[in-house]
């Protein structure tokens, strides 16, 4: 998020709701199938944006999450990386960066229209029926779970390319791998398919709860903003703002689990690694809790510009679809 992405991360990722871009069912020609295409198509589009926006805070993110004692801050870090790699180096992982949200955000979203559908049958509501804001985030923490099962390969892809120059530079692999296709192989030949899902469990850790806190931050603060009005009615704004609280509310509930993530997946470049638990306990022995929250001001200024044009794109690209096909 990350993510959300990142999705900061989601992306988060990655949202629908009491819009009519995210009410399933609200009054709509389409059927499920067109629905979910719709759905897709937005998550898609947000996703996009929040990587475009956001991509060199999250490289400073990563960076300073996997390697600590390295970096004194969030400065030091952006010149060191520009001394060393130069300004491509704020970039490095930004094809599967891309990859990695349009694929989170896309099975998002798409999922999130079917759990809200779920959140209504377990508390008999109406299929039509308007979701309080807690409805909407338990639908995107389920919505999530499905979402991190396509995020974990290319997130995987992403953070390694991210590091690939410290880990090179502190002797943990011996060359480095440049290019998508390079680190793609190497996963193959070390592990094999299931090598893509290094730090499945604690992505899932991190998304399930994250975006229960997504959802929620962004819902609550439609709400305020409309003040009693229509969601509808909120201008870009809003929406940037309310995709803003949204991220902040993702990584400060869930930050150290995402830190042992990033851990996770770029150090079993160089071997077996520990699990959830073991690199956990770890990190804390060595190098104390706040080792957890390494690369976490570039997080939290990553997450308004980031989440903002994530949910400015999924809501403005949704309606537009929507327009056309009731227009049709």
């Amino acid at each position: 998020m990350g993510k959300m992405l990142q999705l900061g991360h989601a992306v988060p990722v990655i949202s629908s709701t009491e819009l009519p871009s995210t009410e399933t069912g609200n009054n709509m020609k389409s059927n499920p199938a067109i629905q979910a295409a719709i759905d897709l198509t937005a998550g898609a589009a947000g996703g996009t944006a929040c990587v475009l926006t956001g991509q060199p805070f999250d490289t400073m993110k990563v960076k300073m999450q996997t390697f600590p004692n390295l970096y004194r801050g969030l400065t030091h870090c952006c010149l060191k990386t520009y001394s060393q790699v130069g300004f491509r180096g704020f970039y490095k992982g930004t094809s599967p960066a891309l990859i990695a949200n349009i694929a989170e955000n896309s099975v998002l979203f798409m999922c999130y229209g079917f759990c809200q559908q779920v959140v209504r049958k377990v508390v008999g509501l109406d299929k039509q029926a308007k979701l309080s804001d807690l409805q909407n985030a338990a639908a995107g923490s389920f919505a999530s779970a499905f979402a991190a099962l396509v995020l974990c390969p290319t997130e995987l892809v992403k953070c390694r390319l991210q590091t690939m120059y410290e880990m090179e530079t502190s002797g943990k692999i011996a060359q480095s791998q440049n290019t998508v296709w390079s680190v793609v192989k190497s996963i193959l030949r070390k592990d094999g398919p299931l090598g893509f899902y290094h730090g499945l469990s604690s992505t899932l850790l991190r998304e399930v709860p994250g975006y229960f806190f997504f959802f929620g931050g962004y819902e609550l603060s439609r709400s305020f903003f409309a003040s009693g009005r229509s969601k509808d009615e909120l201008g870009p704004a809003p929406l940037m703002l309310s995709g803003g609280v949204g991220g902040i509310c993702l990584w400060l509930a869930v930050y150290p689990v995402d830190c042992i993530k990033s851990r996770i997946q770029v150090l079993s470049m160089s071997g077996r690694q520990a699990g959830f638990i073991g690199t956990f306990l770890s990190a804390v022995r060595n190098e104390g809790i706040m080792a957890l929250y390494s690369g976490l001001k570039p997080t939290m200024i990553r997450a308004f510009p980031a989440n903002g044009a994530l949910f400015l794109a999924y809501e403005y690209s949704r309606k537009l679809m929507m327009s056309q096909l009731e227009a049709s």
